[in-house]
């Protein structure tokens, strides 16, 4: 699996091979990230490949440090819920 930042397009990717498996796209305005929607390719669907780019875009903000993140999409809310050690991060912390 190859993870890639791309800044220009506002998304994080992952791909498998050559093939695009699934995107977090975003939008970033300096101090927060505010993840947008992830996605996946209907035929790379039911293997985690959401959940591996939003935990990898989640471990690089959490390295940079500079950032917070504001969970707009629905996936990526279940996601901090899913990993409630990760929630450090977020700009709002849900109750």
């Amino acid at each position: 699996m190859h993870f890639t930042k791309e800044a220009d397009a506002s998304r994080y990717t992952l791909h498998r091979g050559d093939e695009l498996v699934s995107v977090l796209d975003y939008r970033d305005d300096g101090r927060t990230v505010a993840m947008t929607r992830a996605y996946t390719i209907p035929t790379f669907r039911g293997h985690g490949y959401a959940g591996q780019v939003v935990d990898r875009a989640v471990a690089e903000l959490e390295r940079s440090g500079d950032r917070t993140v504001i969970p707009v999409c629905w996936y990526v809310a279940d996601w901090f819920d899913e990993n409630p050690d990760r929630r450090g991060i977020l700009a709002h912390r849900p109750a």
